[in-house]
């Protein structure tokens, strides 16, 4: 068997199937194929492809300006080498509600398990920053519309952002909209508190997904935390792209000052070790077994 490609035949029933197995999801952010990989050999069974991580690492700021294309190509090459669902950040849906239905299809058909579109103006703002415009309920109601009725069994999950804009109680009564039009679960982002969090989650009746991220507006919770305040899906998004720029920094920085690497190779992954996450040894195996 030819050990290129994995993938889930049917990634949105099978997210669709965790969430009502599991009693949370915990979904941590990933932003090239090598990071998902090592996601699920730790033992996650979901991840996220974020949208602030993925333009990070192609060296861009969060502001809407990955294309379509862009998305989809990382998005076969991560869904094509686990056998986990991802979840990815579609930002605005790439247009009105026309573009959503057609990015809905793409990106299913590259291997999504779930998208979520957010119900900001181009050009987005990274949720937990000041300065976000939002599009009207109604035209958010026509994407959602749209996306479920351009889906096949991938889920929509519609983000709202107007905790930092209008305000909580906003928040509140754009989600059961959204429910309304379809979505299949609910990202309010940038909540700032406990109880905005347990306010949230009794006043809607659907899975919810909780953004941990650092040096934003929420506080720092637990998963346990999360669990009891009755969300689904918790996401880590950019976690693993910082401590990656982090660690990035320190190497380079200690080979411009010792000009080796030997003083550092215990920070460094082994040749061994790489090859046991890429299944190196397989690739060769069977190309000799081909000659």
């Amino acid at each position: 068997m030819i050990p290129i490609l994995r993938g889930l035949s049917n990634p949105g029933k099978h997210l669709r199937s965790l969430i009502e197995s599991e009693d949370i999801i915990v979904a941590p952010g990933v932003f090239n194929p090598i990071s998902a990989i090592i996601a699920e050999q730790v033992g996650f069974k979901c991840v996220y492809l974020s949208g602030a991580a993925l333009t990070g690492s192609l060296g861009l700021p969060d502001l809407g300006l990955l294309t379509l294309d862009e998305l989809a190509y990382f998005v076969r090459e991560i869904t094509s080498k686990i056998g986990i669902p991802l979840v990815v950040d579609a930002d605005t849906g790439f247009g009105e509600a026309l573009n959503v239905a057609r990015t809905v299809r793409i990106l299913e058909k590259m291997g999504a398990a779930a998208i979520h579109i957010e119900d900001q103006v181009l050009p987005k703002k990274c949720g937990h920053l000041t300065g976000k415009q939002l599009i009207s309920t109604e035209d958010m109601i026509r994407k959602i519309r749209y996306a479920v009725n351009a889906r096949r069994e991938m889920l929509i999950i519609a983000r709202t952002d107007a905790r930092g804009v209008e305000g909580f109680d906003s928040a509140v009564e754009r989600a059961k909209a959204y429910v309304e039009a379809g979505a299949d679960i609910i990202f309010p982002e940038a909540l700032t508190s406990e109880e905005e969090f347990r306010r949230f989650s009794k006043e809607l009746d659907v899975p919810l997904l909780a953004n941990m991220t650092e040096f934003g507006k929420t506080p720092y919770y637990t998963v346990d935390q999360f669990r009891e305040w009755g969300y689904k899906i918790v996401i880590f998004p950019a976690t693993s792209f910082r401590a990656t720029v982090k660690t990035l920094i320190e190497i380079y920085k200690g080979l411009m000052e010792k000009g080796s690497q030997k003083d550092f190779l215990d920070k460094l992954s082994t040749r061994a070790e790489v090859y046991e996450i890429i299944d190196y040894w397989s690739y060769e195996a069977h190309d000799k077994e081909l000659y």
